[in-house]
């Protein structure tokens, strides 16, 4: 079973999530439903629909859309893999939330860490895999 994790001060759950290099420290705690990304509306932070409905999935996956505040702190990568994180982030804080929520969480994937990662650069080498171009002459 996942170790929980609750803020000694006011009760908050915590989660980590992670996605390719990006970092998301989440915080979820009884509200509104408001949702904060490194103190912006996630309507500004994630311009791109497909990332906010990435995150949203999993308030919406649970019920708990309209009943959590989630403030989340995410750094590295790009946006794509930020929303990654921030996902993983708010389903592991919302087991520390709520216990019950696990079996739907692991059932839609959320708790699954993607651990496909950029290959690094081979000397000799123009990237990854690309050699160097043939020459006939």
């Amino acid at each position: 079973m996942m170790q929980v994790k609750r803020d000694k001060i006011n009760g908050d759950a915590l989660g980590t999530g992670r996605r390719k290099s990006s970092v998301a420290r989440v915080r979820i705690r009884a509200g509104s439903g408001t949702i904060t990304i490194n103190q912006k509306p996630i309507e500004d932070y994630f311009p791109l629909i497909a990332d906010r409905q990435q995150i949203l999935q999993v308030l919406e996956t649970v019920d708990k859309k309209d009943e959590v505040d989630v403030i989340i702190r995410v750094n590295g990568g790009g946006t794509t893999g930020q929303a990654g994180a921030c996902r993983m982030g708010i389903a592991r804080a919302l087991i520390a939330h709520d216990a019950e929520l696990f079996e739907p969480l692991r059932d839609g994937r959320y708790l699954t860490r993607d651990a496909r990662m950029k290959e690094r650069k081979k000397p000799g080498l123009h990237g990854a895999r690309r050699g160097t171009q043939f020459s006939k002459r």
